[in-house]
């Protein structure tokens, strides 16, 4: 049976998805605080910045992998308007119901669904958008999930890839001390839970760099890909087209 990593660990590959979902059932309380705890709120400056390049107009169907709790299909919902469709997605229940609670709270209803990025439940040909942002990395079979995204947009439609990605050489250092030393004690501090910070750090390592996912994108089927460097590369917005 074949094996996979999850974080620095080997499992095997049909174990992976349970890892990681009890990765977020953990987190999922505290999901909001963390990340504007640990990116000193500069999360909410990357989304911002990948809903500009995503560019939306009134009417178009978009959908949002990884969803988690809800804060890109928030702001996609406000830019299609009444006559388009935002379908917010997670592989973790507990993930998506703090997602769609936020979003009931703000007064937004949108289709919510349990799903597999790796299986994507929709025809082929029928999103103009389709974004995952910061679940790439946890997902088994990059390349299948990349091919689904692919498959589901229509020709010329877009893929937006929000993820850590590989930090500038003079970051080096002193991300590395801040994610191993610093971010599992917050973690343990807010959240009540090191371990699944301790696996955010060691699965950006494992994650592909800014020029192997753009090469794992265009071997997936997109025909134009690009990608932002976001805060000297410790993000990076890829974007891919379909042609």
């Amino acid at each position: 049976m074949s094996t996979t990593h999850f974080g620095y660990q080997s499992v095997e590959e049909t174990e992976k998805a349970k890892h990681v979902r009890g990765v977020f059932d953990s987190v999922a309380p505290k999901y909001d605080l963390m990340n504007d705890l640990m990116s000193m709120g500069l999360h909410r400056a990357w989304k911002a910045f990948t809903v500009m390049v995503a560019n939306l107009h009134e009417g178009y169907r978009v959908l949002d992998i990884a969803g988690g709790t809800g804060d890109l299909a928030l702001a996609f919902s406000k830019k299609v308007g009444k006559s388009g469709q935002v379908v917010h997605t997670d592989i973790n229940e507990a993930m998506l119901r703090t997602g769609r609670d936020r979003l009931l709270d703000a007064g937004v209803s949108l289709p919510t669904l349990v799903c597999d990025a790796e299986k994507l439940p929709f025809p082929d040909n029928h999103f103009d958008v389709v974004s995952v942002a910061f679940g790439l990395r946890n997902m088994t079979h990059k390349d299948v999930a990349l091919a689904e995204m692919n498959r589901v947009l229509k020709p010329a439609g877009k893929l937006l890839v929000l993820e850590f990605s590989k930090v500038a050489p003079p970051l080096e250092k002193v991300y590395d001390w801040y994610s191993f030393k610093v971010l599992p004690k917050l973690g343990k501090l807010v959240a009540g839970d090191d371990a699944s910070y301790r696996y955010l750090a060691e699965s950006i390592r494992m994650h592909p760099g800014q020029e192997e996912l753009k090469t794992l994108m265009k071997n997936s089927g997109f025909g134009h890909v690009d990608y932002h460097n976001l805060t000297g590369g410790l993000v990076a917005l890829h974007v891919g087209i379909k042609c």
